[in-house]
């Protein structure tokens, strides 16, 4: 963010936006547990389950009464992935946050990947895909929409859906989000790029997805994401809005004139 130097953070907070994920959001606690305590023996994991409709609310609930250092934040309905992302970057308590989805298309392993490659002069440590693990279709989309949005928002990041990032949580000072929706990934990394913040990137696997379906590849769903991702461009880029100046987000944690969620241990 400046020239400031800053040594390795003492405490982690990882967490994972979650809808309808139960068959998979329990293999990957687990294994955030068990590459966070590798790393610091100050870290909290949290499951952020966006009104799941199957098993996801008691099997998270269950990971909470074995592991201490595992907490879950019920949203009592559907607030939409950035609604998820949101609660959860405003309820780590912890020096660095980490964060990925909660249908283990990636590998929570690699976070120590990103953890020896946080510099202190870096802000953020994103993560690329080295190969997308995707049906052919939902690859070409992905390159297009990748493309296109790389070009309206002026991002310098090679992979701005890459949702397997590890951030500083002062990064929050100086940065706002307000977007419920998946455009949520592009408000936050033009945001980071316009706070001046360093960002850092380091290749990750991409796995298939082996239970659920995709909440974005259907057509109603592309063409509302094509109008917010024009929203945000008018918003960010045309107009030059959304700068910070002042901390928000832990004196206002992003998730006002909603209904609050179910927070804490069961």
């Amino acid at each position: 963010m400046t020239g400031e130097r800053r040594g390795k953070p003492a405490s982690l907070s990882i967490f994972f936006p979650a809808y309808n994920d139960g068959g998979t959001i329990a293999s990957l606690v687990i294994q955030a547990v068990q590459v966070a305590s590798r790393l610091t023996s100050d870290f909290e994991v949290i499951v952020v389950n966006d009104g799941s409709s199957d098993s996801t609310r008691q099997v998270a609930d269950e990971l909470a009464r074995t592991y201490p250092q595992v907490r879950v934040i019920h949203h009592p309905r559907n607030r939409g992935y950035g609604g998820a992302l949101r609660t959860g970057f405003a309820s780590a308590t912890k020096e660095l946050i980490a964060y990925t989805d909660g249908d283990a298309q990636y590998d929570p392993s690699e976070f120590e990947a990103l953890w020896n490659r946080l510099t202190p002069e870096a802000d953020m440590v994103t993560g690329y895909k080295i190969s997308r693990a995707d049906p052919l279709h939902r690859i070409i989309i992905g390159r297009i929409y990748h493309l296109t949005v790389k070009l309206m928002f002026r991002l310098r990041v090679r992979d701005v859906d890459c949702d397997f990032r590890m951030m500083r949580r002062e990064i929050f000072d100086r940065v706002r989000l307000e977007r419920d929706t998946g455009v949520i990934c592009l408000e936050l990394m033009r945001k980071v790029q316009d706070a001046g913040c360093t960002v850092l990137e380091v290749p990750v696997h991409h796995y298939h997805r082996l239970h659920g379906r995709s909440q974005f590849f259907n057509f109603r769903r592309v063409f509302w994401t094509g109008v917010d991702v024009l929203k945000l461009w008018i918003h960010l880029v045309v107009l030059g809005r959304g700068r910070q100046s002042m901390p928000v987000l832990f004196k206002n944690p992003t998730i006002s004139g909603t209904v609050p969620p179910d927070s804490g241990k069961p």
